[in-house]
């Protein structure tokens, strides 16, 4: 639904939409749109809305309500209140009197008298035009009161109806109306079997759980006239648009999962700044105290107890809760559902209607209560044998200090669920630490679990309390146990470098090194491999050897997983020192051991295998890089190790540009930078932006590259290491592709310290001579652009074919100006290598680049025959800027080239882009932006992009504004 419910504007036309788009309900709307020409060209209509507390009815009450207004019909809002339910047609006064008051003396003039008189005792507004006669006055409509009179009453409203839907129509929209009175359920079943002349229509909304069997069966008694609308909770696509963009991808998962999906629950959530709070949100709080308050005590007891126990709970342990019996408990729990407090679920348990509601009735009981009854149901649950992750929810809240058995038990529960969810394996260690005595018999219970605390908090994200917790446990430990504090110095090291304190992190590593007796010792492998990507971190591939050569492959007592550790990180150093030999052999043997490895060696040493993904996409393994970097990041997300996940995604970006699958690039770039801002680390910020910025400056979202770019460099981290040169380039060529060549090409050479002693990678050097090559050449430098790929050739290794093809591009780009032709053919040979070499992108752009210059020397066949292969790359790629440009290199030829294959940039009927038609024109059929998306083979957040600008360029706020505009073909 939208931002907030609509609110009345207060003259009686009811709630309105407040300019914020309506979120999905496409079937709502197109039966109220159904609706709304059927009460225009055959009268009478009735339409039920239904759906529990917060579901969003009024809002789209508010949108029928705007149909109708749209098509001249006058529409009349009121709304019951479960506090005036003795006020007879209370919803019909709060409707109609205001509007009746300004028409009074016209309708006088066109009611009977008797009508008048009876409406005169329903309407305030029409009483102080004709008194009511007094207590026992007769007058010729006196008899039987509760059948005739008000039969007579029924059909003087129904005449009224009538009056105000001429000439245009009315929209009569009843809100809330289980809580309406029995005087006007009958009447609402009066109107429907004998409905009025003219055009009407009826809407009224109302919870299915509260309404009566009568206003219930209203749409069915209605015939062909009516109709039921079920406003059921939002799915998660429609949740991630109602929230937008702005919200970070993990904290809108989180939302829907909170939220259900109820827009009311939803929005209340939203408006706070965590989702982890003590307290319900004000709004939604109050609503649901008002419901629990009607509750008999009786039954008001048994759900405090229901919402101790569980979201879906046996009747059984909510009586050992209560301290009450069955029989009662099964008493209260029939009011409980027919209230819609819980609903049956399946085997006898029973759930509460939402999870905000348990909370609403866990809060309503007093905090000493509840501390006795999570006591009872822990004794009970333990009693039973139930396992202790079941009891820890329980313990923690009823457990007392100096408790071993409760401390036993969180403990127990914690280790059972370590390596899925560290976040909960980290909320129960430090409760049953909070637990435990500080004294010496405790000491080394304490240790241990201070060091299974430190690891899951660093693993979960929380790193600076997992570098806090890292660093108490070292000053507890004795200086003698070295294998514990160099595991505890691993976690601390890892978690300062995170936390952008890399000299801290180098420090700590050297200071435990040196207090060992035997530096090469098995326990001191961990350390050292931590020293080693700390070397190279700062590209000082020396250092990280020399460490290695001190390391063997492995050796007999080694942990499980170590020896596979090890080998993850020999690759990227032999590399970088330019023994491609060695390096292939060393990425052999690490691709072979992490392939055999279980999932739960590869989850202790991600750090480490990290390493080899990168090692491999340097060096052009790029389905084996992919293949790891998937099955890496799939184990950290399974075992919660946020901190290594976003280094893990902005990796298989940059593989995903180079293969040319971009859509993929930018959802998985855009995840890695969500993820990066919840860590709140500087580091792993701008790995991610740096990779934002390349997937959407080949995505053709130039200034949204340089904006990527920027703030990635603005973030201040990393400058004197190799992932802040990393984001320069990044920044340098998008500067170069949105046409500040200039900029660009100053960008470029400092990023790679003017060649004179770079920290990037060859391959990216590789790049950066052909990107200057390009751009040399289009300053109309072609000797400088020349130069550049001469350097290129340089660069070159015999044992890495796949980046050769950057040399004959770069020469390419420098010969194009004075021989064409020959432009043309080494435009060729760099096309047939880079394709070889997997390496999508560069490949079209050469394709590209050999069409332009076939067709600058004449060569017009073959001219053609590259541009569109360079075409058909750009559109299968996303790669929508190099699309148009191949399509207007495509048209100076005579080729016809219709929009749809520029990449979207061409402008199409109201100014939209093709894939912006394309997604209107899908979301007119009524499609969802989830069904959109996997039919467009693009992602949910890309729809929703592309949906922004066809809202702004269209002038419409809806869906439903989509699709009358495409419908109707207006300007």
């Amino acid at each position: 639904m939208n931002g907030r419910e609509a609110q009345p504007d207060g003259d009686g036309a009811g709630p309105v939409p407040q300019g914020v788009p309506l979120v999905g309900r496409r079937d709502a709307l197109r039966a109220f749109a159904q609706s709304v020409d059927a009460t225009v060209t055959r009268g009478f209509q009735f339409r039920a809305v239904v759906g529990e507390p917060g579901a969003g009815k009024t809002r789209l009450m508010a949108e029928l309500a705007a149909m109708a207004g749209g098509r001249g019909i006058t529409t009349l809002w009121g709304r019951a209140a479960e506090f005036e339910q003795i006020m007879p047609f209370s919803a019909l006064v709060d409707a109609l009197d205001d509007h009746l008051e300004a028409r009074r003396d016209e309708l006088s003039g066109r009611l009977g008298a008797g009508q008048a008189r009876l409406l005169a005792a329903v309407f305030p507004a029409l009483a102080a035009k004709m008194p009511v006669p007094a207590e026992g006055a007769g007058h010729e409509d006196d008899g039987d009161q509760s059948g005739m009179v008000r039969y007579r009453l029924y059909r003087a409203l129904r005449q009224l109806i009538d009056e105000l839907a001429t000439p245009a129509g009315l929209a009569l929209i009843l809100d809330d109306v289980h809580w309406a009175d029995d005087s006007s359920a009958e009447f609402l079943d009066h109107l429907v079997r004998h409905p009025p002349r003219g055009r009407v229509l009826v809407a009224v909304a109302y919870r299915p759980m509260q309404v009566t069997p009568r206003l219930a069966a209203l749409a069915r008694s209605a015939g062909v006239r009516g109709g039921e609308v079920a406003v059921g909770p939002l799915n998660q696509a429609e949740v991630e648009q109602f929230l937008g963009p702005a919200v970070h991808r993990s904290r809108r998962a989180a939302l829907f999962e909170a939220s259900g999906g109820n827009p009311f629950y939803l929005e209340a959530l939203a408006r706070m700044s965590r989702l982890a709070v003590g307290e319900l949100p004000a709004t939604v709080r109050a609503a649901l105290q008002v419901e629990l308050g009607d509750l008999s005590p009786g039954s008001l007891l048994v759900a405090q107890a229901a919402a101790v126990t569980a979201d879906e709970f046996e009747p059984a342990l909510a009586a050992v809760t209560a301290e009450v019996g069955e029989a009662r408990t099964l008493d209260a729990l029939d009011e409980l559902v027919a209230r819609d407090i819980v609903r049956p679920g399946t085997g006898g348990r029973f759930r509460f209607r939402h999870p905000l509601v348990r909370q609403a009735a866990y809060e309503s009981a007093a905090a000493g209560w509840r501390l006795a009854a999570h006591a009872r149901l822990a004794a009970h649950l333990t009693g039973l044998g139930a396992p202790a992750t079941m009891r820890a929810h329980h313990i923690e809240r009823s457990g007392s200090f100096g408790d071993q058995r409760a401390i036993a038990t969180l403990v127990e529960a914690a280790r059972t669920v370590a390596a899925q969810a560290p976040v909960t394996a980290a909320h129960w260690l430090r409760k049953a630490l909070d637990l435990m005595p500080e004294e010496p018999g405790t000491l080394e219970e304490r240790l241990e679990l201070l060091m299974e605390l430190s690891r899951a908090l660093g693993v979960s994200g929380r790193l600076a309390d997992g570098r806090d917790t890292a660093r108490e446990l070292l000053r507890l430990l004795p200086e003698d146990d070295h294998a514990r504090r160099a595991k505890a110095a691993r976690i601390c090291a890892l978690m300062e470098r995170q936390l952008d304190r890399p000299h801290e992190a180098r420090a700590l590593l050297l200071d435990e090194l040196r207090r060992m007796p035997d530096p090469r010792a098995a326990v001191a492998i961990p350390l050292r491999m931590r020293l080693v990507a700390e070397s190279m971190m700062r590209a000082d591939f020396r250092a990280a050897q020399a460490v290695l050569d001190l390391m063997p492959d492995s050796e007999e007592g080694w942990a499980p997983g170590l020896a596979m550790a090890v080998a993850a990180l020999r690759p990227m150093p032999a590399l970088a020192a330019g023994r491609l030999t060695e390096a292939l052999h060393a990425a052999d043997a690490a691709d072979s051991m992490i392939t055999g490895a279980l999932d739960e060696h590869l989850a202790e040493w991600l750090d480490a295998v990290a390493w080899t993904c990168w090692a491999e996409d340097y060096m052009g393994r790029y389905s084996s890089a992919l293949r790891h970097f998937d099955r890496a990041a799939a184990v950290a997300r399974s075992t919660g190790q946020d901190y290594i996940l976003t280094n893990l995604l902005a990796g298989r970006a940059r593989t995903l540009i180079v293969l040319g699958r971009l859509p993929e690039a930018l959802d998985t770039a855009e995840e890695s930078v969500e993820g990066a801002r919840l860590l709140e680390s500087g580091q792993q910020t701008v790995f991610a932006l740096t990779f934002l910025c390349l997937a959407l400056t080949w995505s053709g979202e130039h200034e949204a590259a340089l904006q990527a770019g920027e703030e990635a460099i603005r973030v201040g981290v990393g400058g004197d290491e190799v992932w802040g040169d990393m984001a320069r380039y990044a920044r340098s060529v998008a500067l170069i592709c949105v046409g500040r060549v200039d900029e660009g090409v100053e960008a470029l050479l400092d990023a790679c310290d003017g060649f004179v002693d770079p920290r990037l990678d060859k391959a990216t050097l590789l790049t950066c001579c052909e990107h200057l090559a390009y751009a040399e050449a289009s300053r109309g430098r072609p000797e400088a652009a020349m130069a550049y790929a001469q350097r290129a050739a340089t660069l070159t290794q015999p044992q890495l074919p796949v980046f050769s093809g950057l040399v004959p591009l770069a020469e390419a780009h420098a010969l194009r100006t004075g021989d064409p032709r020959a432009a043309a053919e080494r435009a060729d040979q760099a096309s047939i290598l880079l394709t070889a070499g997997e390496r999508r992108m560069d490949a079209g752009r050469a394709l590209m680049t050999a069409g332009i210059a076939y067709g600058e020397a004449g060569e017009r066949a073959l001219a053609r025959a590259r541009l569109r292969d360079a075409s058909e790359i750009f559109n299968a790629s996303g790669a929508r800027s190099l699309a148009a440009q191949a399509a207007r290199a495509q048209r100076r030829l005579g080729v016809r080239v219709s929009s749809a294959g520029t990449g979207g940039q061409a402008s199409g009927p109201h100014g939209l882009s093709p894939r912006e038609t394309e997604i209107a024109l899908l979301v007119a059929e009524g499609l969802t932006n989830q069904l959109i998306a996997e039919q467009l083979f693009l992602s949910v957040r890309t729809v929703e992009t592309h949906l922004s600008h066809v809202f702004a360029k269209l002038g419409v706020t809806s869906r439903v504004g989509v699709a009358t505009k495409l419908n109707r073909g207006g300007p």
